[in-house]
C-alpha cells in the first residue's frame, strides 16, 4: 500500500520514538484539498474514528478511510539537498 525508502523509514521511526512525542501517536498520511489540486500531507497524530491504523515496515501509519484509495501506491522518501531536507511523496 505505502512504501518507505530506508532513510525515510529511519527518520520517521527516530521521530516517533523521540521522548518529545507522546505515547499513542503515529504517522498520518493524508490529502489536503481535493480534485486536481490535492496535495499529500504527513504529520504525527492520534487515531480518530475515521482512521484505519496500519503497520508498514515497522511504522504505525494512520490513514483516513476517505483518503485510502488515493494513497495506495505512494512512496515516501527523505532527501537532503542544498536547499534543505525533508520528505517527498510520489505516486507510483
Amino acid at each position: 500500500m505505502v512504501r518507505f525508502s530506508e532513510i525515510a523509514r529511519t527518520e520517521i521511526l527516530k521521530t516517533l520514538n523521540s521522548p518529545q512525542i507522546p505515547v499513542g501517536y503515529a504517522l498520518r498520511i493524508g490529502l489536503k484539498g481535493g480534485a486536481c489540486s490535492a496535495s499529500y500531507l504527513l504529520g504525527l497524530d492520534k487515531a480518530t474514528e475515521n482512521d484505519e491504523l496500519y503497520e508498514v515496515e515497522g511504522v504505525k501509519v494512520l490513514i483516513d478511510k476517505r483518503h485510502l484509495m488515493y494513497l495506495i501506491g505512494v512512496a515516501i522518501d527523505y532527501a537532503e539537498t542544498e536547499s534543505g531536507m525533508g520528505f517527498t511523496i510520489t505516486k507510483t
